[in-house]
């Protein structure tokens, strides 16, 4: 576990209280947060994760967000390491609004937290045991301008994971309010289907994540067709191969849906891609 957390620039012991009840993120939800990767003591993808974060923090109106660029974070996260004596981590930032009021703020103040979790793992690696699956149908994701933000209101994704400890599943599939493909549980989704790669479009309600673009580009450089599209569920009946995406983990492929198994040829070769990066 981390020693030390930066909580608005000052480093702190990692079991410091630092909340009150009055905290605007913990009584409204009222934030959003990166989830990323440290390896060999730098930060991965810090270009992605800042545009991203600085667009969410606008849609958010919360203010600071010109602060909160590339070296910001790389700045930050290799500070953070050094106190941590870390070389390989996941990182969580979590940004706030700081401020008063009720549900109308009484100002737009930012306020941050940077936690870090140690790693032994210098690359990504795919899971050698794939996962098993099912639909989590209790609670559909709608889709508007906020779906694409990973905001601190997650209830939707604790549902969902409590539909998959309680089924003794490995992950399960969100789908969005008209009944199509929109992620997992903390993750995006690919489906490979007759040798092309589909993932849900950002107009679909899923969380706009930075590993999704990432193995975009590298399926693009690489001559791999991909489609962004409105995905019908009843494709996974089909498919050939369905894997995951995200900061942490990387690619995740999925064994089984159902009675149906897929193949998990895709995923290696675009994990051999993504650790050339």
């Amino acid at each position: 576990m981390p020693v030390f957390i930066n909580f608005n620039g000052e480093i702190l012991p990692a079991d410091s209280k630092v909340f009150t009840i009055a905290n605007r993120g913990f009584r409204y939800g009222d934030g959003l947060f990166e989830s990323m990767r440290m390896m060999k003591g730098q930060l991965k993808f810090a270009d992605l994760h800042a545009d991203r974060l600085q667009r969410g923090m606008k849609a958010l109106k919360i203010d600071g967000y010109s602060q909160m660029d590339a070296w910001f974070l790389k700045n930050k996260v290799e500070e953070l390491a050094i106190r941590n004596k870390a070389k390989h981590a996941r990182i969580r930032l979590t940004v706030y609004r700081d401020a008063e009021g009720l549900y109308a703020p009484s100002t737009s103040k930012m306020g941050y937290c940077l936690e870090l979790q140690p790693l032994d793992e210098p690359r990504y690696f795919l899971n050698p045991k794939g996962l098993i699956m099912d639909i989590f149908t209790d609670l559909p994701k709608p889709s508007n301008y906020l779906s694409n933000i990973k905001t601190c209101n997650s209830l939707i994704y604790v549902m969902a994971g409590l539909c998959k400890q309680q089924n003794n599943l490995d992950d399960v599939f969100l789908l969005n309010q008209a009944g199509y493909l929109c992620e997992a549980s903390s993750s995006n989704v690919f489906v490979n289907y007759k040798d092309h790669l589909y993932t849900p479009a950002l107009s679909e309600g899923c969380v706009e994540g930075v590993m999704r673009q990432v193995i975009i580009n590298i399926a693009k450089a690489n001559n791999i067709g991909i489609t962004e599209a409105q995905i019908n569920p009843e494709i996974l009946y089909e498919a050939d191969e369905v894997f995951l995406t995200n900061a942490g983990r990387g690619i995740q492929s999925v064994m089984g849906f159902g009675v149906r198994r897929y193949f998990n040829r895709q995923s290696k070769a675009l994990m051999d891609e993504l650790n050339k990066l």
